[in-house]
């Protein structure tokens, strides 16, 4: 089915959600809603106890859950047990939590507002635009990102087009256009600011986004010159975008006599400007 992951926010925790766009419902993760009704330490393992239980007491209707690959913590996808909104109500009946009423009317207003957005695409970046503020980023730094967000999907879209597949394809060319204009792989760009599952562009400073746009507007608009065919050309073309983003950091840290890949976060910088 055609598949749109996405990181939902209650209570400014994360709930990783997939939108399945041929059924128009949304799918949620049940260990992650387990993690935010519970607060449990383990959630992994109170679903797996309270799935087992739920099934010897017969209740088909929860534990006949979907499986979808979802990103991990460790940036990798891994298969984790999904519910509907349906399902997921029911579910929450069985998990005593003072936070069970508060969720049921956030998931409502999820699948909701998804209805929306379909109708006025406008409204998904109000509503990203909404959630950064929440967190805390600063306006000059949630322009950029929602700039940095346009800007992955064009070349992404890209790659689509020339028949390039998500998942490892994705996720290899990425990483030659980070390693080539910062140094590092983004594994390694994630390590060297701390970050576990965080996203590492919501972790970037200004120049960091600045520069990274940089890579991947350059790779696609060479990628459309170019007309690349096979996977080799391909990363040969992020090669390409990222050198022109490097040579432009070189050059500001030169003048400049700061670095711009810096091991600051969202964290750090959040405190920073509290301060």
């Amino acid at each position: 089915m055609p598949q749109k992951q996405a990181i939902q926010l209650f209570e400014e925790k994360k709930v990783r959600t997939v939108w399945d766009e041929e059924k128009e419902k949304w799918y949620f993760s049940i260990v992650d809603t387990v993690a935010v009704l519970t607060d449990s330490p383990d959630p992994r393992n109170y679903w797996k106890v309270l799935k087992h239980r739920l099934k010897k007491e017969g209740n088909q209707s929860v534990t006949n859950c979907n499986q979808l690959k979802l990103i991990s913590s460790d940036g990798k996808r891994y298969k984790t047990d999904v519910a509907d909104t349906e399902q997921l109500f029911r579910l929450i009946q069985s998990i005593p939590s003072p936070k069970a009423e508060p969720f049921k009317q956030w998931m409502a207003q999820v699948a909701a507002d998804r209805l929306d957005q379909m109708q006025d695409p406008e409204l998904g970046i109000q509503q990203s635009l909404a959630d950064y503020k929440r967190l805390g980023y600063s306006d000059n730094w949630i322009n950029q990102r929602l700039k940095s967000i346009e800007i992955r999907k064009d070349l992404t879209d890209e790659w689509k087009r020339r028949g390039l597949q998500e998942g490892v394809q994705f996720a290899t060319l990425t990483d030659i256009i980070y390693s080539t204009w910062s140094g590092m792989t983004a594994k390694e760009y994630k390590q060297f600011k701390g970050l576990k599952k965080e996203n590492l562009r919501d972790n970037m400073t200004n120049r960091e986004l600045v520069l990274n746009m940089l890579a991947e507007l350059s790779t696609k608009d060479i990628s459309e010159a170019q007309n690349p065919e096979t996977f080799g050309e391909h990363a040969e073309v992020a090669r390409q975008g990222g050198e022109i983003a490097r040579n432009a950091r070189v050059e500001l840290e030169a003048k400049t006599g700061k670095p711009v890949v810096t091991s600051l976060n969202a964290k750090d910088v959040l405190q920073i400007e509290k301060k």
